[in-house]
């Protein structure tokens, strides 16, 4: 017997919970990282999934482990809302079997704790190509234009920590 899934409509799709990452350096620039399967500059912070039973935190710090090689940070503080952004639909169909229309996010801030050379982004399962610390303003226009307003978002809920 074949089994043939069916897709959920686009609109009718839950958002994946994940976990947003504002990693900030001793001189208030933030983490950004240049995404290794997108044919243009797009650059983002850490975030990714929360596994059943997983608290945000402990999503976070496992995230910034798998994505950046590390977990030298503190907690600072996480952002009061959900923040939600829709990935567009050709892109939802080929993410996560098509389950979802996008993510929503519970966004931490922590400060980093390490070096430099601390960081090691050729993980198992590399996310980003190359990365740099950041002005705050250069996250928005270097993110793709569907997470730009969740970016907007964070800046603005974290502006006391840059």
């Amino acid at each position: 017997k074949t089994l043939i899934m069916c897709s959920v409509p686009y609109d009718e799709r839950p958002y994946r919970p994940c976990v947003g990452i504002f990693l900030i350096n001793d001189v208030k620039q933030v983490f950004g990282g240049r995404r290794i399967d997108s044919p243009a500059e797009a650059w983002q912070m850490p975030q990714g999934g929360i596994d059943p039973g997983e608290t945000a935190i402990d999503a976070c710090m496992r995230e910034m482990g798998e994505e950046i090689g590390t977990t030298s940070a503190e907690f600072l503080c996480e952002h009061n809302e959900w923040l939600h952004y829709d990935i567009p639909s050709p892109l939802a169909d080929r993410l996560w079997q098509g389950k979802y229309k996008g993510q929503k996010q519970k966004w931490m801030a922590l400060r980093f704790t390490g070096s430099d050379s601390d960081i090691n982004i050729d993980t198992p399962i590399p996310e980003f190509c190359e990365w740099r610390w950041l002005a705050p303003s250069e996250l928005v226009n270097l993110a793709v234009p569907f997470k730009r307003d969740v970016y907007v978002n964070v800046l603005d809920a974290f502006k006391t920590l840059v």
